[in-house]
């Protein structure tokens, strides 16, 4: 008799809280799958820029997280199954990932949030205020998005914009693999707005070799988070501290405290903040030895 393969299931946490002095929350984020082949985990935030010129952005945001996860679906589909020449490689997947994929989100995004701005104008043209520019309409929605899909052998994630990609390894080193080699300075950050955008998503993409190389955390959180602490050090010591209370309590009593936590980093940046994680459980722990 074969054993049947073993395979990393995931629980998730997720939550998002209104800044303090914040009309409406421009945050939107979404956490599904269990990390199995047929259901695969999929994290994602997006953020949305708020401000006049970027006055419909929260529904940037939604239509980035609900895209992204459409295209993540895709993506595990493509990676679990075989091409007409028999299993895709690892080189062909990397090609899809780091750049079909992100032309075809990208794409979609601009079209679905141009066809919401025809909409709104056909319902309501706004009397004799001149029609924005094509540039004007995107600026309108503009959002950054962070985003991650894992399974049985892939882990891949991508990234445009600020906020973070956190990891927590199988060795329990906090690692961010996306961060940028160089902070945005003042307000400025890439967006799903900026002119070839998909070419500024940075990927990760970290094969997994077997369940005990799979990593135990995977967090996606907006810049709402990150700069409610004094320190690269704090936010770190923060992360560490969600994978040991994510051990000890499970995800139930996280998610209870969660919006707690969130809504005090959010009293200290002043911005919307939202955080969304996936745990890996160990349900074969010798697996992992």
């Amino acid at each position: 008799m074969v054993n049947e393969p073993y395979v990393p299931h995931w629980e998730t946490v997720g939550e998002s809280v209104q800044g303090v002095n914040k009309q409406q929350n421009q945050d939107w984020w979404r956490a599904e799958g269990n990390g199995a082949p047929e259901e695969p985990l999929i994290l994602v935030a997006a953020d949305g820029h708020g401000a006049a010129a970027h006055a419909r952005s929260d529904i940037g945001a939604r239509y980035a997280v609900d895209l992204f996860a459409a295209h993540a679906r895709e993506f595990a589909a493509l990676a679990g199954s075989e091409g007409l020449d028999g299993p895709r490689s690892l080189s062909w997947l990397m090609n899809f990932a780091r750049h079909t994929m992100p032309r075809r989100l990208v794409a979609e995004w601009q079209h679905r949030v141009r066809g919401h701005w025809q909409r709104q104008y056909e319902a309501d043209p706004g009397g004799t205020e001149a029609v924005p520019s094509d540039e004007q309409k995107l600026l309108l929605y503009g959002a950054t998005l962070i985003g991650a899909v894992v399974t049985p052998q892939l882990f891949a994630a991508w990234q445009l914009g600020d906020g973070e990609l956190t990891v927590v390894d199988h060795n329990g080193e906090v690692v961010l693999p996306l961060a940028p080699a160089e902070a945005d300075l003042g307000d400025e950050t890439e967006s799903l707005c900026s002119r070839d955008a998909w070419r500024l998503l940075r990927m990760h993409w970290a094969p997994i070799a077997g369940p005990a190389r799979t990593p135990r955390l995977v967090a996606v959180s907006t810049d709402g988070l990150s700069k409610s602490f004094a320190s690269d050090e704090g936010f770190s010591q923060f992360m560490t501290g969600l994978d040991q209370r994510l051990s000890e309590a499970g995800t139930e009593g996280v998610q209870a405290v969660l919006p707690e936590w969130l809504a005090k980093a959010a009293r200290h940046s002043g911005d919307d903040t939202t955080l969304v994680a996936g745990r890996r459980l160990l349900l074969h722990p010798e697996a992992d030895e």
